[in-house]
């Protein structure tokens, strides 16, 4: 559902939520469009692999596959396989067209946790291109799967990998609305508030511990922030009127919020735990869904002070916004590149709604999707991924696609609606 009445755009995400069927927790990801060269990588079964009670292979054989950039050679019907350099018989994985390959092995240790090694393999030159040990408990395998998967990916594009990030979207169970979060493909979801009322616009704390979102569990959008390591939450704007679509700064000290205690829906700046607030736009038309820019300066958000929904950004010292986007009379839903270089939108055109890009130096726009009920997109931490909810056959569903529009993905629940993403930051370490 979109916002095609500008002076209720700020409300209609709240449709889907009135007439979504149920759905079930795990989502799955069908690929339906891959990258123009992709790098042929062999991996190789992990030795002692079988004894693990999660194997670490198939995730990250599935982790590359998904991003589009690789192509997974047949590591099948080999007698030995290698764990160690000295084992590689290089002609053969390049007789199968692999130009890398990763080896592995692992082992329990005497504390109960399990030794996890890995090495990147350049078979044409023979070499070796990085390699870990992890030693973890055996619920941290899947996300050391991620991690390594997320090494090889740095080494061989030059780009950081976010198969270790998460992700968190609402999810409609039939009058039950619940907050999820799970691994960036989808597994380990884990419901953080479950409630009989809407539950909307979830927004990850820049170190990834907390989430802002909006619930309407006392019959009134109220702003939250809950604590994903403690379970703890607080209100951060409860004021006359509706209190919606928090972001948070880069820094993780305020949000900037769309308040509407004053008269029309403006947006605000207000400390995370909910003092100093602090007006930022001063029309009499609407203000919604600010986004703050990767050096905390800038404020981006819709607005439809020019008589229909486009892109405005303005300083968080404030001032005058100065208006982004001139093509089409509907633009809305803006979110800044983790570089700060570009930002994705929604874009109406001929009557759909897609996922566009638009560069601040040469002001290109880019349609990346064809789709006709896109909304919210968000891009990885890498910025080189968009997810984005949308419909498939009357039904929501979760997507992803490339910054170039070559690389597309498609998150969906066995039934019912899956609304509202969000894609976390870097893990620590990362």
């Amino acid at each position: 559902m979109k916002y095609r009445n500008p002076v209720r755009f700020v409300l209609f995400t709240l449709l889907w939520l009135v007439l979504a069927p149920a759905a079930h927790s795990q989502l799955k990801i069908e690929i339906i469009g891959g990258g123009a060269s992709q790098v042929p990588i062999a991996i190789a079964p992990f030795r002692a692999e079988e004894s693990l009670p999660q194997q670490v292979t198939g995730i990250v054989a599935a982790d590359l596959h998904r991003s589009g950039l690789f192509r997974i050679v047949d590591s099948g019907g080999l007698t030995a396989i290698p764990a160690e350099p000295a084992e590689i018989q290089y002609p053969v994985w390049s007789a199968r067209g692999a130009e890398a390959l990763v080896i592995g092995a692992v082992s329990p240790m005497a504390n109960g946790n399990w030794d996890v090694r890995f090495r990147l393999m350049d078979v044409v030159k023979q070499t070796q291109l990085t390699g870990f040990a992890y030693q973890v408990a055996a619920q941290q395998l899947r996300n050391t799967a991620h991690r390594i998967a997320d090494a090889i990916y740095e080494k061989l594009t030059g780009d950081v990998g976010v198969f270790s990030t998460r992700i968190t979207y609402v999810v409609k169970h039939g009058t039950r609305f619940e907050l999820q979060i799970a691994d960036a493909d989808g597994y380990g979801a884990q419901t953080i508030l479950a409630s009989n009322e809407p539950i909307i616009s979830p927004a990850w704390s820049p170190d990834g511990t907390r989430l802002a979102y909006v619930s309407f569990e006392h019959k009134k959008p109220i702003v939250y922030v809950q604590s994903l390591l403690t379970g703890q939450r607080a209100v951060a704007a409860n004021f006359k009127g509706s209190n919606s679509a928090p972001a948070w700064s880069p820094d993780g000290a305020r949000l900037a919020v769309v308040l509407t205690k004053d008269g029309n829906s403006q947006i605000y700046l207000i400390n995370a735990g909910g003092s100093g607030v602090m007006r930022l736009t001063n029309t009499n038309t609407i203000d919604t869904e600010p986004n703050f820019s990767p050096d905390g300066q800038w404020v981006i958000f819709t607005s439809d002070r020019g008589g229909s929904p486009q892109i405005y950004r303005v300083p968080v010292t404030g001032g005058a916004p100065e208006r982004l986007t001139f093509e089409g009379s509907y633009n809305v839903s803006p979110r800044y590149a983790p570089d700060g270089k570009s930002f994705v939108f929604i874009q109406r055109n001929a009557g759909r709604f897609n996922v566009a890009m638009q560069d601040f130096v040469s002001k290109q726009t880019q349609l990346l999707t064809e789709n006709g009920v896109d909304e919210s997109p968000s891009f990885a931490p890498n910025g080189r991924i968009i997810l984005y909810a949308t419909e498939v056959g009357g039904r929501g569903i979760l997507a992803a696609v490339s910054g170039d529009g070559r690389v597309r993905q498609r998150f969906s629940a066995a039934a019912g609606d899956v609304r509202e993403p969000a894609w976390g930051p870097l893990s620590k370490g990362q």
